[in-house]
């Protein structure tokens, strides 16, 4: 299996596709994932933060019947509530890539990002990093420390 592409975010909505994937990548084959992505980005918004954090109980029933993504209530709402934590976390100075960036190692930015967002394993967590650019072990060490992932 080839790594996946990594990306220079440009604004929020990159974060948030980025990290959205993760979580619906979580106990699911990727490609599945894969396969049903524009539909996610045509039923989220364009994962515009401000839009996906807007979202009402509503919105969760619409999205819970949509065919183009996988209707998981629990990752529907996980999405939304990231939203709005990545909005906050964007409020502080330095913004959402600034906190990123504040942690002491990756261990400490793995912690923090799952204390922030709903739905992220250690495993989302580390693609998110990877795909986003950040600085991550290389896949064999990070799966040394974590045989649970390994096949």
């Amino acid at each position: 299996m080839q790594a996946p592409v990594q990306i220079e975010p440009a604004s929020l909505a990159d974060y948030l596709d980025v990290i959205s994937r993760a979580v619906f990548q979580s106990g699911m084959s990727w490609r599945v994932v894969e396969a049903k992505w524009e539909g996610f980005r045509e039923a989220f918004a364009g994962f515009d933060p401000g839009a996906v954090a807007a979202f009402t109980d509503d919105d969760v029933e619409r999205l819970a019947g949509d065919t183009r993504i996988i209707r998981n209530r629990r990752k529907i709402e996980a999405t939304i509530s990231n939203a709005q934590a990545m909005l906050e976390l964007e409020a502080r100075p330095g913004g959402f890539a600034g906190w990123l960036r504040s942690h002491s190692d990756f261990d400490a930015t793995v912690a923090a990002l799952r204390g922030e967002f709903r739905f992220l394993g250690d495993m989302g967590a580390y693609y998110f990093l990877y795909v986003v650019g950040e600085d991550v072990p290389a896949h064999e060490e990070w799966m040394e420390k974590h045989p649970k992932y390994q096949q």
